[in-house]
């Protein structure tokens, strides 16, 4: 019995790693052996041990932060990602990929060597500095290629060739054109190009959070968020189903990829969903749905959140903040219909044995300790940067914690460890800061740990693993740094604006619809990092110029550029999703956005409407904004999958639709429609329910073939 599970496992994890090299190019690297694994494990510890070094006690000059960073990414990229998929031997390389590693290395460590000079020359080029900027952006749209996908690569080249040949352009996207040596100039040695803001931010913020989900993981807390959300959801209606959606919430903290989310928590959701009656598709689009949305759920949401700081001058918290009605609506959008379709379709929980023990599940709620840090961090003014370094710590605590032999010694360690701080502090006359005792208590655990375990092979495998996931995020900040500078150079960005402001005829809805369809476009298949910073400085502008929030048009085009995983014909998610499934591709995510049509209606409320967004809102209106903007999610539900207490008739669906969306709407004539037409509606639903006493109301057509 003990090795049929075990071959399960492993069959499901061959499964997984399948997929996932199908539909995450991040994850389509080779393995490499020998001696040259050994340098990539290096140099992935190293990249690691740079970031944590320069983000505390040895800060460096952004350029030469930003450049070092750009050059770990791409000497590890030619050595990990080949050149073709057909190229994937294992334990072999070739002698093109090692030449590119090198002079990645070279191009990385060129700010270093000479920064003094680069400075003083202040703009004039050398021969030298040429060569090295034009093989700068070389080395980054072929590491784009490699490791993010075609799609960005392709768009990075045509903004390229739109800056040289911009005297050939046709009518409004003419322009007098940037010579050679002027337009390497901008992408390498100015801080406008590839160095630039996305770049900025991928070596401080997001690096450190992608190494706070790595230890997250090595800490067991993904396989917790299962075991809760089984806790809490798995007996309810459509359990499975339920269970998908809350520890894929969850996931998302932890994952900043729609297609690795689903494929994680998928491998235990899916089959769990097909055993108890539901369609394969049906499981697949919850599961996608699910996985996709943990990129909007603060407090730690998709790596492009991040990037928003940058761009609209705002901090972290105020984002966080403003994205946590949409995020809940998006859910609960999302555990509605699947409870509605559970309810039709007859479909119960999950059976006893399946339910984990709550009492042993609910002892271990201190693993959620480091995500309630970084809110509390985040929510007392603490720095993005210093939050995500101080939740790594906490991290590392309750890894510790974990170790039953030293519970008792580790509380010990680190109380002393606090007073001695804080001691030294007061003897030193300098101020005591209960964070910084913190710190130095959790420094002094982890010291004891290391000294009476010798164990951290974990802690070494966090910040590997930490470094490879952030390798796709360097290529295609790095990329989108090109087409910013572009952008910058040109001119772009506003001719663009003024001109979808001109199509749309100024009409808000319209502008809105035409950015919508091209954050879907640039997302499908590229990474969410990307697509906004190109939607953010050629969309969210034409937006801002109708007189609309700079966060809101910000967020607006955040939202669709990560509902395009979910959005045929090109969506990664689901298709990712299909294929732990065994489902139809399209058909997933057809069902995958059909349960997401909250993330298709909220942002056009929250352009429209500032107070989703918790602006100039009070506490008694938040909450009336809820309890209207929820029952507005119900009868939306209840319209589109067609069952409430009972059937929905066709003729009760439309206007079903129509008055949920009157209710998420926040305004008090259409609040007063709405709620007419949910207590309408609900009536009815009693109404006719004790007419059919006796009447069979579900249709339970789900047969046990779809496990």
């Amino acid at each position: 019995m003990v090795e049929r599970s075990e071959a399960l496992m492993s069959e499901s994890v061959d499964k997984q790693k399948e997929i996932m090299e199908k539909y995450d190019p991040d994850s389509q690297v080779r393995q490499l052996s020998g001696w040259l694994a050994k340098v990539a494990f290096i140099l992935l510890l190293a990249f690691s041990v740079f970031q944590l070094t320069t983000s505390t006690v040895y800060p460096l000059p952004a350029q030469i932060l930003r450049s070092v960073h750009v050059g770990f990414g791409l000497t590890l990229i030619f050595l990990l990602f080949p050149a073709t998929k057909k190229n994937r031997v294992k334990g072999k390389i070739g002698w093109y990929d090692l030449v590119l590693s090198a002079l990645s290395i070279g191009v990385g460590l060129y700010w270093p060597l000479f920064y003094d000079q680069i400075v003083m020359r202040a703009g004039d080029m050398t021969q030298l500095d040429f060569i090295v900027g034009a093989l700068a952006v070389l080395l980054v749209l072929e590491a784009t290629r490699r490791a993010v996908g075609i799609p960005i690569t392709v768009i990075a080249i045509l903004f390229l060739a739109y800056a040289y040949w911009g005297r050939q352009m046709p009518g409004f996207l003419i322009h007098r054109g940037v010579d050679l040596d002027t337009l390497v100039q901008a992408m390498f040695f100015t801080t406008e190009g590839i160095l630039g803001t996305p770049i900025a931010v991928s070596s401080t913020f997001i690096f450190l959070f992608l190494l706070f989900g790595s230890f997250l993981v090595k800490t067991g807390v993904g396989q917790y968020f299962n075991d809760l959300a089984v806790a809490l959801a798995g007996k309810r209606t459509g359990g499975p189903a339920k269970v998908a959606i809350f520890s894929s919430a969850l996931q998302g903290t932890i994952s900043g990829s729609s297609v690795a989310n689903v494929v994680t928590s998928g491998s235990f959701t899916i089959p769990m969903m097909k055993r108890l009656g539901y369609r394969r598709e049906f499981a697949g689009g919850v599961e996608a749905a699910a996985s996709t949305g943990g990129q909007l759920m603060p407090p730690i949401m998709g790596a492009a959140a991040f990037l928003m700081i940058e761009f609209i001058g705002i901090d972290y918290w105020t984002i966080a903040k403003a994205a946590t009605i949409p995020a809940i609506l998006y859910f609960t959008g999302i555990w509605i219909m699947t409870h509605f379709e559970a309810k039709r379709t007859g479909l119960s929980g999950l059976p006893d044995e399946d339910i984990p023990d709550k009492k042993e599940v609910f002892k271990k709620l201190y693993l959620l300790l480091p995500i309630l840090a970084i809110v509390l961090f985040l929510a007392t003014g603490v720095s993005v940067m210093r939050s995500a370094l101080y939740g790594i710590f906490t991290v590392i605590l309750v890894g510790l914690i974990r170790e039953e032999k030293f519970r008792k010694i580790y509380p010990i360690v680190f109380g002393a460890g606090f007073v001695a701080h804080a001691i030294y502090s007061v003897a030193m006359a300098d101020s005591f800061s209960i964070v910084s005792s913190l710190i130095a208590a959790t420094i002094a655990t982890i010291a004891v740990s290391l000294f009476f375990d010798g164990n951290f092979k974990d802690m070494i495998d966090a910040l590997v693993d930490g470094a490879r996931t952030a390798l796709g995020v360097v290529a295609a900040t790095a990329a989108a740094g090109i087409i910013v500078g572009v952008v910058t150079k040109t001119g772009l960005g506003l001719k663009l604006a003024n001109s979808l402001v001109s199509i749309a005829d100024g009409q808000v809805l319209i502008t809105l619809f035409f950015t919508m369809l091209a954050a879907i476009v640039l997302g499908m298949g590229s990474p969410t990092t990307a697509n906004y910073v190109i939607t953010s400085t050629i969309a969210a502008p034409a937006i801002i110029l109708l007189g609309i929030e700079d966060l809101a048009a910000h967020l607006f085009v955040f939202y669709f550029g990560i509902i395009a995983d979910i959005t045929p014909p090109v969506a990664l998610a689901a298709f990712a999703a299909s294929g732990v499934a065994s489902s139809e591709p399209i058909r997933t995510g057809v069902n995958a956005a059909k349960l997401a049509i909250a993330a298709f209606i909220i942002p056009y409320m929250f352009v429209l409407e500032n107070q989703l967004l918790m602006i100039d809102t009070s506490f008694v209106e938040l909450i009336w904004i809820l309890f209207t903007a929820v029952s507005g999610m119900i009868a939306i539900g209840a319209g589109l999958v067609g069952y409430w207490y009972r059937k929905v008739e066709w003729y009760e669906r439309i206007p079903a639709v129509l008055g949920g969306l009157t209710l998420i709407y926040p305004s008090t004539i259409s609040d007063v429609i709405g709620i007419s037409v949910f207590v309408i509606l609900l009536g009815l639903q009693f109404l006719v329910k004790r007419d059919m006493i006796g009447k069979p109301v579900v249709n339970n057509r789900q047969s046990s073939s779809n496990a």
